[in-house]
């Protein structure tokens, strides 16, 4: 693994290990606690008991606790060795395999998976490959859900793409986000149908809990607002291997 770009992104699971993958990914404020339950309904609800799912970036097992309960046999993988060993320990279930992975070359069977899943880990890696990868991995018929930073949002652009607040806010030196089109139009190149790709989540999760009950029905709102829900923080991404 020579890529300039997995070796920082190795480096950073290590300083995610450190520092405490919950609070730098901002899963665990009460606003974070909220986002990070939407995003699982997203991704885990059309998983059942009969499903091979390959989880990709599964970190330290944030979401693979949840995609378990499925019931699915779950293949969690990671780039780093830091973040998978927390995620043994703290996901320690039958039917959860953890395996150190290069998502651009895995080390699994053509057409293995019925379905690929993720939290923002696409916009770790080079997407051209991560992308072909998946393909290759998915069964006819299999699906891929992920969410992902979206670059239209003001805070996400100026985080992405200033390296000062890349650091100063906890990302990866190559880590950026997606236009949605840009986006739709590789995965379409790629062999992927039924490409949707939709803006959601104004929930900021600094917002403290006090603040949640007035909030909420605000960002739900702007979410509905043709245009300026373009705007919003993620992408929910979805697709199927024809």
């Amino acid at each position: 693994m020579t890529d300039d770009r997995l070796k920082h992104e190795i480096e950073h699971g290590k300083v995610l290990s450190k520092a405490g993958a919950g609070d730098v990914w901002n899963w665990d404020s009460p606003a974070g606690k909220l986002r990070w339950q939407r995003r699982v309904k997203m991704l885990t609800s059309h998983l059942q008991a009969d499903m091979k799912v390959l989880e990709l970036g599964c970190g330290t097992g944030y979401f693979t606790k949840e995609a378990a309960k499925s019931g699915a046999a779950i293949s969690a993988i990671d780039i780093s060795a830091e973040l998978l060993e927390q995620a043994k320990i703290e996901v320690p279930l039958e039917n959860v395999e953890f395996m150190l992975e290069n998502a651009y070359d895995m080390g699994f069977d053509d057409n293995s998976f019925d379905a690929v899943i993720g939290s923002s880990v696409l916009h770790h890696l080079e997407i051209d490959k991560a992308l072909k990868e998946i393909f290759r991995v998915l069964r006819p018929g299999g699906t891929l859900h992920f969410t992902e930073p979206n670059m239209l949002n003001p805070q996400i652009a100026l985080q992405k793409n200033i390296p000062f607040l890349k650091k100063m806010l906890g990302d990866s030196p190559d880590e950026t986000a997606f236009f949605a089109w840009s986006l739709k139009k590789k995965m379409l190149k790629y062999g992927f149908s039924a490409v949707n790709i939709k803006a959601f989540d104004f929930l900021h999760p600094a917002i403290p809990g006090f603040m949640l009950p007035i909030m909420l029905p605000f960002c739900s709102a702007l979410e509905k607002i043709p245009i300026f829900s373009s705007i919003a923080g993620s992408l929910f991404i979805s697709a199927t291997r024809p």
